[in-house]
């Protein structure tokens, strides 16, 4: 499984850093981006930072996907 996020409609309530943080972070900037090896993904951010997401937290993932008010998190089965 991969994921990434539109920032564009990210809200950054940050549910899902609560939910995964292993998978998800908050920035100064105020919004979600995906982390890869404990490094965020946001430079370009979006759909060209796609992370995989270990199998032991599939579920956590699609929580916050399924969690997510401003549903801008995008998961791919790869």
């Amino acid at each position: 499984m991969q994921v990434w996020i539109d920032q564009d409609l990210c809200t950054g309530d940050g549910l899902c850093e609560e939910i995964a943080p292993a998978v998800f972070t908050l920035l100064d900037d105020g919004l979600a981006y995906v982390k890869q090896d404990d490094r965020a993904l946001s430079d370009p951010g979006g759909v060209q930072a796609v992370a995989a997401v270990p199998t032991d937290l599939d579920e956590a993932v699609i929580e916050a996907a399924e969690e997510c008010p401003g549903e801008c998190i995008f998961i791919e089965v790869a």
